[in-house]
């Protein structure tokens, strides 16, 4: 269940949430994936010049992530310790990962997040 979060625990969280991606896209060959990171914002740089971007949304409380022509909105759920989508309920980490599986044509590493 997603749970409201004040603004200290949402910054943690959504911190915590961006190092923990920034630290699974570092093993990437960089170029075939790069990423910059910066102000809640988590930008991934593909070779063929396609972006997806994983950033915090204070106002909402929220993490977005948009793959493509695709977008999610993330809520915190507390009790599960992960971050999910606000219509079906999937986890954040789990739809980066596959997102980018697609992307490169290669199986998805499988983590929660």
């Amino acid at each position: 269940m997603a749970s409201r979060l004040d603004d200290a625990s949402f910054r943690k969280l959504s911190d915590e949430c961006l190092a923990l991606h920034a630290r699974w896209l570092a093993e990437f060959d960089p170029d075939e994936l790069d990423f910059r990171e910066g102000d809640g914002v988590l930008t991934l740089e593909f070779a063929d010049g396609g972006r997806f971007v994983l950033n915090r949304q204070a106002a909402t409380r929220q993490m977005w992530y948009a793959a493509g022509a695709r977008a999610w909105h993330y809520d915190w759920d507390a009790e599960e310790r992960v971050w999910v989508d606000d219509r079906d309920g999937h986890e954040l980490g789990g739809n980066v990962r596959r997102t980018v599986a697609e992307k490169l044509g290669a199986p998805p590493a499988t983590s929660r997040g």
